[in-house]
């Protein structure tokens, strides 16, 4: 790249030209040409906050975008028009960069967090050495004028763009601790709905313009939509730092208003909303937290006001104490479970919790589910028809030696079985071993029921038998039923008889 000048993205800031890094303000001052974008009357922010470092005999190169909010009669829409912007304004700057000029692009923020500075350097940066210089975020800047912290501890912090669905904004604001919506102005109405559905629009703060000497803060409820420019953003600041605001009467009179709270662990059945039993139904819509594995949670439908508390799949313990201890304090909250709770599912966990003494006054309700076991059977016939065992083949929380145990057991009793978790990314000998230990049992051509997804979008179930039965062909999603001596399969249909002879 000899001869050939330097591509910097440089980042303003949020507005105060003060909060610049030194590095930038000593770039800009160095930099042959000062490239910056506008919309068409001509006025640049980037240009504002940049100007105290501007020196004498610099080129400027004016970007002006063809179309911000209003319509085009672009072949390609407004994506084409932006997109041919984005490739002229790149072409300009090459001719800089190949004539051996320095050139500084100047984005406000930081250029890579939704900085417009990243299309020209997807675009130039494999022919010129390129170089991002990081900047202040209009977020850190609107925790620091509204004096909050944005988090803290292992609390988890969300970004989220305004022009999100109102939906999925909400589900999003309703799964983490803090978050800040960016992109307002008219998306404003849009995130509005969001917060008042995730339940937050209390919590919620309005900052327009930060470090500006015209920047704004107030509650976000209490904003005029029709006063709402581009450059402001939501915020929802650390929950742990709002409740440590409260003075001590508050939190007292809080807490013995609220005991007696709830803790409902409800079966989700198999799949979708198709396989909620109503009283489920009736327990989701008044709970106000909802506690669970983030698969499961996604599945509830959303309520105004509803707190949805997602976690990892193998923090069940965790999630128990924190669905109790929001109940210790008043609360009703619903701990979902896929199938059914009582099932290698929640409500073993959440009582294993309260056994250990947490949720102090809390009561707890179990509310059943399908099953997948029963899911599954029901798409082949009958195979639960007579006596069956259910076992889980993982050995996460108990030694393979006791399921083998188990699984001679219920073989040498000529069970049917219901074989949940037979296999995952980690656990892949344990369903080879289990068939070798039932066909000291049974016989090769008994029926076995593999199930995948059973009222999915990727339902498959078919009919092999014990001796052909491919363990590679099971995953986590799978549950497989193996028949008894009795269990009789024809023409894909499977069932095991009431009666013996």
């Amino acid at each position: 790249m000899s001869g050939l000048g330097k591509l910097w993205g440089v980042g303003l800031g949020p507005g105060d030209p003060e909060l610049m890094t030194v590095k930038a303000a000593r770039l800009i001052g160095e930099a042959d040409v000062i490239a910056y974008h506008s919309a068409r009357h001509g006025r640049s922010i980037a240009r504002s906050v940049a100007e105290p470092y501007l020196r004498d005999g610099q080129i400027e190169e004016k970007l002006v975008y063809p179309v911000t909010t209003e319509t085009t009669d672009h072949p390609g829409g407004y994506e084409g028009a932006i997109a041919d912007f984005y490739e002229l304004s790149a072409k300009r700057l090459a001719e800089h960069l190949d004539a051996g000029r320095d050139v500084v692009v100047l984005c406000e923020g930081d250029p890579f967090f939704y900085g417009s500075y990243m299309y020209m350097h997807e675009r130039l940066a494999d022919r010129y050495e390129a170089t991002v210089v990081p900047g202040v975020t209009s977020v850190s800047a609107a925790s620091s004028v509204l004096g909050r912290p944005l988090v803290q501890r292992d609390e988890v912090l969300t970004i989220l763009p305004g022009t999100l669905p109102a939906p999925e904004l909400a589900r999003r604001l309703a799964d983490t601790q803090a978050a800040a919506v960016l992109k307002l102005g008219r998306t404003f109405g849009n995130v509005r709905e969001a917060l008042a559905e995730a339940g937050k629009l209390d919590e919620a703060f309005y900052v327009e313009r930060a470090t500006w000497q015209a920047q704004r803060v107030e509650p976000f409820a209490d904003v005029d939509p029709e006063s709402v420019p581009y450059f402001s953003l939501a915020l929802l600041p650390s929950p742990a730092y709002a409740s440590r605001l409260a003075d001590e009467p508050e939190v007292t009179r809080k807490q013995e208003t609220h005991t007696g709270g709830e803790v409902v662990v409800v079966g989700l059945g198999p799949a979708g909303p198709g396989w909620l039993t109503p009283e489920a139904t009736e327990e989701l819509a008044a709970a106000e937290h909802v506690v669970g594995y983030g698969p499961y949670v996604a599945r509830v439908p959303q309520r105004a006001g509803q707190q949805r508390h997602a976690s990892g799949n193998r923090v069940e313990a965790e999630r128990a104490v924190e669905a109790l201890e929001l109940a210790a304090n008043g609360a009703k909250v619903a701990v979902v479970s896929s199938g059914d709770p009582g099932v290698f599912a929640m409500a073993s966990a959440v009582l294993e919790q309260v056994a250990a003494g947490h949720g102090a006054g809390a009561r707890v309700r179990i509310v059943p589910g399908v099953t997948a076991a029963q899911a599954a059977a029901s798409r082949v016939g009958a195979p639960l028809g007579h006596d069956y065992c259910v076992l889980s083949l993982s050995d996460r929380l108990k030694p393979w030696e006791i399921i083998e145990r188990r699984l001679d057991a219920a073989g040498a009793a000529d069970l049917v079985l219901a074989l949940y978790n037979p296999a995952s990314r980690t656990r892949t000998t344990q369903l080879a071993q289990a068939r070798d230990v039932l066909l000291r049992h049974r016989a090769p051509e008994t029926p076995v029921v593999v199930a995948r997804d059973v009222g999915g979008p990727e339902e498959d179930v078919r009919v092999v038998t014990l001796g052909t039965l491919d363990p590679a062909s099971v995953d986590m999603r799978c549950l497989l039923i193996i028949g008894s001596s009795k269990t009789r399969a024809e023409n894909g249909v499977v069932w095991t008889p009431r009666t013996y002879e």
